[in-house]
């Protein structure tokens, strides 16, 4: 029951860039962590279009691939029945802080604390305290491209009256102050993401002090955030289409600032840990620069400023709710699943030229739907409803998204297991994604169930013997 351990979810790290900047000597923290660990490079069973970490993390939690957990959306966690880890070790008596985790179920763990991901709207925080902060992240995270804004001050108000109570920094305090007063100065309001980590730390760090879990984890998207708008800033060479001076000296160093400021999380999950903690990292996938869209000056992205005129020109006359993903992705939930089909047969006549505007996928009362326009378009473009007379100007309907995609994913991730003992291997190949959960487990002294996997180690040991005998 001494067990303990800290699962830091750096979400898309990539081992290129993170040997590159070790290597360089800005990642000091990573470089200590790397050296006092067993590396291992993680591989996903999937690939395009389900190579997503929505998708990749649910396998991190439950030890199932994607064939056998069925999510390939975010905000579904909750349709699962399966067990995540964390309700695994919650029913052998472990007490568990799940902070940030992606996909999450349903769950409330005894004596513990789950917050979802900023893109949950089917699972709430536990405990209830844990609400007014969720409230405030969650939008920020999901409307932080819109053109309406974000939070409203009531719920700024909520949220600072919880982080003066719940771990606020002096440090948070100030780089928060030095944040906004930068921007007034600079273009740099895409640091802010980064920011969101530091407070979301603060809570992290406050709650783990007073629960003293057996196991935590920790899940973070900003640098994965930087490195798919950026890559092309940080190395132009790679890509035909050239970012503007202008956009390069504003950018070119983003993505390792997201590392650096990982970094220095890093050294605050050390002394929060202490010697005994055994803390892992992992990143469930990684990315690598995007080339696909090149032809087509880069993979641009169009978000609706409001549904109600996007589905009002579809023909929609259905009562719904909407709820963003990521980027230019929505969720619109209805009373029932005719509802939404006919919902979705209307979507989808929607036309850009001669094409299908949205793509469009219904699942039971719910339509996923989004612009599948990537390439740059002109000013007077319009959208119509195909075999009908409706139309407008795609502009009064869609705004696009600031910066062009230039980073995709790429199925291997890393896995690093600092332990007790400090020591340090690189084990060669690949281990299956899927042996992470139960390797995790094992480790928290906490037996897996049967349909699961081997551990990294009683796979690796396998594919040795293997090949020793091939």
């Amino acid at each position: 029951m001494d067990t303990r351990m800290i699962v830091l979810e750096f979400n898309e790290l990539t081992p290129s860039l993170m040997h590159r900047f070790m290597s360089e000597g800005k990642l000091p923290h990573f470089k200590r962590m790397y050296e006092q660990s067993d590396v291992y490079t993680t591989t996903a069973s999937e690939q395009p279009p389900n190579l997503d970490p929505w998708i990749q993390w649910v396998t991190v939690h439950t030890g199932l691939n994607l064939r056998d957990h069925g999510l390939r959306r975010l905000n579904e966690g909750h349709t699962l029945r399966a067990p995540r880890i964390w309700d695994l070790m919650s029913a052998y008596g472990r007490r568990v802080w799940v902070c940030g985790s992606m996909n999450v179920g349903l769950s409330h763990p005894p004596g513990g604390a789950i917050l979802p991901d900023p893109w949950t709207t089917n699972v709430k925080p536990f405990p209830g305290a844990l609400q007014d902060y969720f409230t405030f992240v969650q939008r920020q995270v999901m409307e932080h491209t819109s053109t309406r804004g974000t939070s409203g001050l009531g719920d700024a108000m909520r949220f600072l009256r919880f982080m003066l109570s719940h771990g606020l920094t002096f440090k948070s305090v100030r780089a928060v102050i030095s944040q906004l007063l930068a921007e007034r100065r600079a273009p740099v309001r895409w640091k802010r993401a980064a920011l969101l980590d530091e407070l979301q730390f603060d809570v992290f760090a406050w709650y783990y002090r007073r629960l003293r879990p057996h196991f935590a984890s920790f899940f973070l998207n900003s640098t994965a955030h930087y490195q798919h708008l950026y890559w092309r800033e940080m190395d132009p060479s790679a890509f035909t289409v050239k970012p503007s001076e202008a956009e390069q000296r504003a950018h070119q160093d983003a993505i390792e600032y997201g590392y650096r400021r990982m970094d220095h999380l890093l050294s605050r999950v050390f002394a929060l840990a202490g010697p005994r903690t055994a803390i892992v990292m992992a990143t469930a996938l990684s990315q690598q620069p995007c080339l696909s869209f090149e032809a087509h000056g880069g993979k641009n992205f169009y978000r609706p400023k409001d549904w109600a005129p996007v589905t009002a020109l579809a023909g929609v006359t259905a009562s719904y709710t909407a709820s963003p993903v990521m980027a230019h992705q929505f969720h619109l939930y209805f009373a029932d699943a005719v509802t939404a089909q006919a919902a979705a047969d209307r979507l989808t006549a929607l036309r850009f030229r001669d094409r299908q505007a949205l793509s469009v996928e219904r699942n039971g009362p719910g339509v996923f739907v989004g612009c599948r326009i990537y390439e740059p378009i002109p000013s007077d473009a319009r959208l119509s409803v195909e075999g009908g007379d409706r139309e407008a100007p795609f502009f009064d309907l869609f705004y696009k998204v600031d910066g062009v995609k230039s980073g995709m994913h790429h199925p291997d991730g890393m896995l690093w297991i600092r332990g007790a003992a400090r020591t340090h291997a690189v084990h060669p190949g690949h281990v299956p994604l899927a042996t992470v959960a139960p390797t995790l487990l094992e480790l928290c002294d906490v037996p897996r169930p049967s349909y699961m996997w081997p551990t990294v180690d009683q796979w690796s040991e396998r594919e040795s013997t293997a090949r020793a005998t091939a």
